[in-house]
């Protein structure tokens, strides 16, 4: 069960770089959760998670996993996203806290990060 975890954190992780919202939903249970950052309101079902990914769309971003623990159904994971933008970039660390169903489905999503842990960077 921890590798088929940790290979659906990783290609979560490549489709949100790739901008992939209806690739991204594919991963979760089709009546999983995103609570996306944590406080918001939660997403529920594969067509708003798609919807939230959206977003993504045309964006040039870049995703590294940072650090990765796995225990009995749930993941917790730290990792950077960049989005680079004509004025430079803009680089978020959130810790992701996902739960997953027996088929390695993504049962729940709770990002944990505020706007002060956005961080822009100039053009260089």
């Amino acid at each position: 069960m921890a590798e088929r975890i940790a290979q659906t954190v990783r290609t979560y992780l490549e489709r949100v770089a790739a901008g992939q919202a209806a690739q991204i939903a594919e991963l979760y249970a089709p009546d999983g959760t995103l609570e996306d950052p944590v406080g918001t309101e939660p997403k529920q079902g594969r067509e708003q998670i798609t919807e939230f990914y959206g977003a993504l769309s045309g964006l040039d971003i870049s995703t590294e996993l940072l650090t990765l623990r796995i225990a009995g159904d749930t993941a917790a994971f730290h990792f950077r996203v960049t989005t680079r933008h004509a004025g430079g970039a803009s680089v978020i660390e959130p810790i992701d806290v996902m739960t997953f169903d027996d088929a390695g489905l993504i049962t729940s999503m709770r990002a944990v990060w505020g706007p002060a842990d956005v961080r822009n960077e100039p053009k260089e």
